[in-house]
């Protein structure tokens, strides 16, 4: 399966910058698999498209600020952009421009927060890092770092009113944990009443983690799409997620996934394992159609970017000509794209 397949063309003033004024009021494209038909819908509809015999799973995973920008001793500006932590407060980054960069390079950040370069790594740009600080690194984060906004939402970042409304938009309700350097964009959807209206009508609601990394938007690159490796993303699901989904299957209910992140946590489980299972692990699995589905029954999620690896999983579960075909119906309706964006729901 080669590349070309799953690209197409969208106008530029079609890709959100902001979001709806109120998360619910989205439009949601349904598309029917049974039926072949595609209706459109708002997001607020959702709480009549689920039925009690359906169980909901949602990524909390909380977005880190995890853009800085510093300078150098010459005064040189640089981006820092934080992927993964190791140990002894070593980061692996992507730095920009990194041409101006070498080992030993210190970015000052803040009067509390700098970044020395130690490294190149092998893996496609990245760097290894050292941040130097004092005290609480994720308190420093929140006072001088920018919420990961992907590049096509263009930001000043002088303007604060829109910094404000991205810590509180590029966030779930839900979130719990920080660890992602992108949201689950499908659950910025969501508002805590649909999900209590939700639980009031009987559907059961579990949460599972993946901290969201490059691997979730790094872009595919060979033309053979098997030649792609995926970046390693961690994630863990409780025993209480784990529970409510093998009885939920054993009763027969619909599993309906929230974000191509949760699909990905919940088909690498039962591939490692046979089965769900309570786990910290990690997930490199790319899917791609003809991808046989062993948990997840539907999906709701955003409209993603041409030739991405998101764009081939939700092909492997509506089928390519389906999904093109919505698509082209969001384009010709103007639904807005990407992580700001409207969103569909595969039934």
């Amino acid at each position: 399966m080669l590349l070309s397949e799953f690209d197409y063309e969208l106008p530029e003033e079609l890709i959100a910058q902001k979001p709806a004024e109120n998360r619910q009021d989205s439009k949601m494209m349904v598309m029917d698999r049974t039926n072949h038909q595609i209706l459109h819908k708002y997001f607020y509809d959702v709480v009549d498209l689920i039925d009690r015999k359906s169980i909901l799973i949602l990524n909390n995973t909380k977005v880190l600020p995890a853009r800085l920008y510093g300078y150098k001793e010459t005064g040189a500006k640089i981006e820092v952009f934080l992927l993964k932590e190791r140990e002894n407060k070593e980061w692996e980054v992507l730095i920009r421009p990194s041409k101006r960069v070498k080992a030993g390079t210190v970015i000052k950040v803040s009067d509390q927060l700098s970044v020395q370069v130690i490294k190149p790594l092998e893996d496609d740009g990245k760097w290894l890092v050292m941040m130097i600080y004092e005290g609480n690194l994720l308190e420093i984060l929140h006072r001088v770092g920018n919420i990961p906004l992907p590049p096509y939402i263009e930001r000043k970042m002088a303007d604060e009113d829109l910094k404000k409304l991205d810590f509180e938009r590029y966030q779930t309700v839900y979130a719990k944990d920080e660890g992602s350097v992108a949201a689950p964009t499908a659950g910025l959807h969501f508002t805590q009443e649909i999900l209590n209206k939700l639980s009031d009508k009987g559907v059961e609601i579990g949460y599972v983690t993946l901290n969201v990394g490059i691997g979730t938007f790094r872009p595919v690159k060979c033309e053979k799409i098997l030649d792609h490796k995926m970046d390693s993303e961690s994630f863990e699901i409780s025993q209480e997620t784990a529970d409510l989904i093998n009885r939920a299957k054993s009763e027969g209910k619909k599993l309906i996934a929230v974000g191509t992140t949760t699909v990905r946590t919940l088909e690498t489980a039962y591939t490692q394992f046979g089965e769900i299972r309570a786990c910290k692990s990690a997930s490199e699995l790319f899917i791609y159609p003809p991808y046989e589905f062993k948990v997840v029954d539907k999906l709701i999620t955003n409209f993603h970017l041409p030739k991405s690896t998101l764009l081939m999983l939700v092909s492997a579960l509506a089928g390519k000509d389906f999904i093109f075909e919505g698509y082209k119906e969001a384009i010709k309706n103007k639904y807005r794209f990407y992580s700001y964006g409207d969103c569909m729901f595969i039934l």
